[in-house]
């Protein structure tokens, strides 16, 4: 109980010193930046702004639901990481996920690592810390790496010892953004794996790229079996080139208007004997309920 009491003492004498203006520490030479700069801070959320830099661009909602839910329970166990830009006003530089559990229960403060550097290095420092998470799609991944090459001007090989990731690897995943940007949103919305779209590059010309990202959805190929269609696609004398499915008229017209009623890519099977399937995929339990509630009409 009494080690409690002194860490929370030591958090208010942190915030005492950063809320008083004759300190506004500015750079680590700054009188008082030891006790300030690499602390656990209670900082108000209302002083924070999420970092322009941050590689993640979409949040699941139920994720963020049941983080909350576990802060709400156990507070937060890991403090966020911010850079002080400002007196009194600071940026993430990771953690969003955290930032915004925290506010979707209407906690006021949250602890925070607090760090001083320029928006180079917290692009840097976002980016590499991000790339580490396990729960980047691989389109976010390869956005990260083309960032950091891009805004931070190095190599590949110089960025595979940044992130520890061997060349090869960072090489592939910057492959992905030559796919077509339809392929990428699929990848990204887990209707195709990282080995799909590798498989995927093979096809330089973007109408067979569709063409297979097409079949794959519409057979469930693996991996496998879409490195196989692809050969096929680049050895037509091995394989006989295979076409876009061939449905109905009354079949292709009602795919086309079922899309753009439910917002989704909806697609039809239709067999030799007039038999078939439609498939209407969802990225999560949101989706589906507004898939559903169109079906039936509710508003």
């Amino acid at each position: 109980m009494a080690k409690a009491v002194k860490k929370q003492a030591l958090g208010r004498g942190l915030s005492a010193l950063l809320n008083d203006p004759s300190n506004d520490i500015k750079s680590v030479s700054d009188k008082n930046a030891d006790k300030v700069v690499g602390n656990i801070v209670e900082l108000e959320l209302e002083c924070i702004e999420v970092n322009p830099f941050q590689p993640r661009t979409s949040f699941n909602e139920d994720s963020l639901r049941e983080l909350a839910s576990s802060i709400k329970e156990l507070g937060v166990i890991q403090p966020i990481t911010v850079r002080k830009i400002d007196f009194n006003k600071y940026q993430l530089v990771s953690g969003e996920r955290r930032f915004r559990a925290s506010k979707l229960i209407g906690l006021e403060t949250v602890p925070a690592y607090i760090r001083i550097a320029n928006d180079q290095e917290s692009l840097e420092m976002a980016l590499v810390e991000n790339i580490q998470r396990q729960d980047l799609d691989p389109i976010e991944i390869a956005l990260s790496y083309q960032r950091l090459i891009e805004e931070i001007n190095v190599t590949q090989e110089a960025l595979s010892d940044r992130v520890g990731k061997n060349r090869s690897t960072i090489a592939n995943y910057l492959r992905l953004l030559k796919l077509d940007p339809i392929i990428q949103t699929g990848m990204r919305d887990g209707f195709i794996s990282m080995g799909h779209g590798r498989a995927l590059i093979n096809i330089t010309d973007d109408e067979e790229q569709l063409a297979v990202y097409e079949k794959i959805l519409g057979q469930n190929l693996s991996v496998r079996e879409t490195e196989a269609l692809v050969r096929s696609f680049k050895n037509p004398k091995e394989s006989e080139k295979p076409s876009k499915k061939s449905i109905p008229t009354y079949a292709k017209d009602a795919k086309k208007e079922l899309t753009q009623f439910l917002d989704t890519q909806v697609d039809v099977k239709v067999s030799k004997n007039g038999k078939g399937q439609l498939v209407l995929p969802f990225k999560d339990k949101e989706e589906f309920l507004r898939i559903l509630k169109l079906i039936k009409g509710e508003k």
